[in-house]
């Protein structure tokens, strides 16, 4: 069953807890944190506090996925009781190997998340330390934007090189998921979909929650 982490990048801010609320009525299972910073990406999201501001008012797990250069120094701000997941970019990385130890030493699940035009072939040393890798299937930075057809043949990359070398590790996809291409990106072998504004831009959100889930 393909899993749904709705970013709350799309979500109504003046009411976030109450978007969220929606969301994990309608049976979401992750809430995706995008972290931007205006030098990796070209866009300034929200930092730690605003995340930590929905501590306690959900039960829905943090998927955290930081778009930002130097993540190292700001890993510990996101480390909650319900952080399941940070992500950090193999773009933005040095020494990404030091940077996934770091996470997974605070007993939270680490990922790494590739570029549109980033191979997947420069994950090859790091899938058997990672617990879910991340492809974007647009260039990030901005919500709202058309999936690019290509990330499915990373998936399917990635699925076969989980199968081979007989790893666990998630595969999770963001950027452009609508209820129109959700089957074609599980059936590809996403584990885990990440939908912004066609879940909160739906004139119900709960129930485009619930469409989501249904596939």
């Amino acid at each position: 069953m393909l899993k749904l982490a709705p970013s709350i990048l799309s979500a109504d801010f003046s009411a976030l807890a109450e978007d969220v609320k929606k969301i994990e009525t309608g049976g979401a299972d992750y809430i995706h944190v995008d972290v931007m910073d205006g030098h990796f990406v070209p866009n300034i999201s929200f930092g730690a506090a605003v995340m930590k501001s929905l501590n306690g008012k959900t039960m829905l797990p943090y998927d955290v996925h930081l778009m930002i250069e130097n993540p190292d120094q700001y890993i510990g701000d996101f480390v909650t009781q319900q952080t399941a997941f940070i992500t950090v970019h193999q773009e933005a990385c040095r020494h990404l190997h030091r940077t996934i130890q770091n996470i997974k030493g605070r007993d939270i699940g680490a990922g790494v998340s590739i570029n549109p035009a980033t191979p997947v072939e420069v994950l090859s040393c790091i899938l058997g330390d990672v617990d879910m890798v991340l492809i974007m299937s647009v260039n990030p930075g901005f919500g709202g934007q058309k999936f690019i057809p290509g990330a499915l043949d990373k998936v399917r990359q990635l699925a076969a090189l989980r199968q081979e070398r007989n790893l666990d590790f998630l595969i999770e996809i963001d950027g452009g998921v609508t209820l129109d291409n959700a089957k074609v990106v599980m059936e590809a072998g996403v584990d885990i979909a990440v939908a912004g504004s066609a879940v909160f831009g739906a004139p119900d959100v709960i129930e485009r929650v619930k469409a989501f889930k249904r596939i």
